[in-house]
């Protein structure tokens, strides 16, 4: 978590003590690693973390893997794929978006597609059209397998997996 002031006006103290109720604990993808305690939905969406952007999920904020070079070299290039296809289609990509799936659970796919048009919102609710979750050497099989059901459940269209290292696409 940043201890500088944040555009949302939260101030190194509130960010402090977020921080000091924050505890490393070990759980399934109903969260990987997650950074807990009962943090209320408020006071996750005005943090800034730094690193990757963290999911929450039932009160726990849970921290996302690093991006490495093949992951961020994916992540780009399906950026640029979509961008290309948006000049035919109305495809519009944009990479790691909150998204609120129900009041306590915020989840955020690697890339997300959306047809027609983006959302208005700055944390969209409904489902994207497509979400895209792209491997990193940190990732765990079963964690990776149950954030797919839970885009799939929630009535995602299409939900894509990357494996950069292996040069595949589910």
């Amino acid at each position: 978590v940043t201890s500088s002031e944040h555009a949302s006006g939260q101030s190194k103290a509130q960010t402090e003590g977020l921080t000091s109720r924050i505890y490393l604990v070990s759980q399934s993808y109903s969260g990987s690693m997650a950074l807990k305690t009962g943090v209320a939905v408020e006071e996750y969406l005005r943090t800034t973390f730094e690193g990757p952007d963290r999911e929450y999920l039932d009160g726990a904020v849970v921290e996302r893997n690093m991006s490495d070079g093949p992951h961020s070299g994916a992540q780009t290039r399906l950026i640029e794929i979509f961008y290309e296809i948006r000049k035919r289609c109305p495809l519009f990509a944009r990479a790691e978006l909150r998204f609120r799936r129900t009041a306590s659970r915020f989840l955020i796919p690697d890339v997300a597609v959306f047809r027609d048009q983006v959302p208005a919102e700055r944390i969209p609710a409904e489902p994207p059209f497509a979400a895209i979750e792209i491997l990193s050497a940190d990732d765990r099989y079963g964690e990776v397998m149950a954030k797919l059901a839970e885009y799939s459940q929630w009535g995602v269209a299409h939900v894509w997996l990357v494996d950069p290292n292996r040069g595949k696409l589910y």
